[in-house]
């Protein structure tokens, strides 16, 4: 096993599967009256967050606990990052209380890629600026397996912000590691410049894409990325570019709709469709909490 978890690039095929079957072990736990391992008692697992944050933060907390590690949460706010702390030294401050993994989310790309050199724990990406966030893609692609009973052959599209998406750039990766086949879809705008060098197809007309599709998976528009105009109002893009329970008619039987959440319900993705049968959203975010505990036992338990 790998010893940071920095990009779903780091994961090859049997690595991920590896992750995948063990996270099907892990939602065992979930049925017992009794939710807890002694897999990672005495280590200890920081939570490093430097944005906001709340399924992701709580779901590595639920996992770590669960493992029955020693969990400490650190928020920028309020700690002596506000008072000019660099991040080097807030890891090596980490390093001297004995840290056993670093999970981090921070406004910066490559953040955790520099933090992995100053700290000897593992470390794991919880989401670096608009770069990526590996276990978003693995608790989509389990959720994506727990569904439809694989993922070689999938057509997943995937639809909406894509230019800020750290979501995307990870599901992209892992999904094509795993046999999928995936389709951005987005106004031209929302398109980072070298898409065509992913390993994805790309399409500005959802209402093509949808009939052939097993997995939608809509992306939250990120205003708070946005320093300019990408699309010409809400109303026009969620014309063209949200999910309406019209256009989930047209899926097959089979297909299932996904969010990484937190949702725009009704710019993005209707409520209707959100609460849908064929919606996906509350089980993903059980299905992290199962991910995250197999990434941390894998990481830090499972060394042989």
């Amino acid at each position: 096993m790998i010893k940071h978890l920095l990009s779903a690039a780091d994961l090859d095929a049997p690595t991920a599967t590896l992750v995948l079957d063990t996270a099907e072990e892990m939602a065992s736990l979930a049925a017992r009256e009794v939710k807890k391992l002694p897999t990672l008692r005495g280590r200890t697992v920081v939570n490093l967050f430097y944005e906001d944050s709340t399924r992701t933060r709580i779901s590595f907390e639920a996992a770590a606990k669960r493992l029955s590690a020693d969990v400490i949460n650190f928020s920028a706010k309020g700690s002596s990052v506000s008072k000019g702390e660099s991040l080097k030294d807030t890891a090596l401050t980490l390093q001297a209380m004995g840290a056993d993994a670093v999970v981090v989310r921070h406004p910066a790309s490559g953040a955790p890629h520099r933090l992995a050199n100053w700290v000897e724990g593992s470390v794991v990406n919880a989401g670096d600026g608009t770069h990526e966030h590996p276990t978003q893609a693995l608790l989509d692609a389990y959720t994506m397996r727990s569904r439809l009973g694989r993922l070689a052959g999938l057509n997943v599209t995937i639809v909406g912000d894509v230019l800020h998406s750290r979501v995307a750039r990870s599901n992209v990766q892992l999904l094509h590691t795993l046999g999928a086949k995936v389709t951005l879809v987005a106004p031209p705008t929302l398109l980072p410049v070298g898409v065509a060098t992913w390993p994805a197809s790309t399409s500005y007309d959802l209402d093509a894409v949808v009939p052939g599709s097993d997995v939608v998976m809509m992306l939250r528009v990120q205003r708070e990325r946005m320093n300019q105009a990408y699309f010409p109002s809400e109303r026009e893009y969620s014309r063209r570019y949200g999910f309406d329970v019209p256009r989930m008619r047209r899926l097959p039987e089979h297909a299932i709709v996904m969010h990484p959440g937190p949702m725009n319900r009704g710019m993005e993705i209707a409520p209707e469709v959100a609460d849908s049968a064929r919606s996906t959203i509350v089980e993903q975010v059980a299905n992290g909490v199962s991910v995250r505990m197999a990434v941390l036992y894998l990481l830090l338990g499972g060394k042989s």
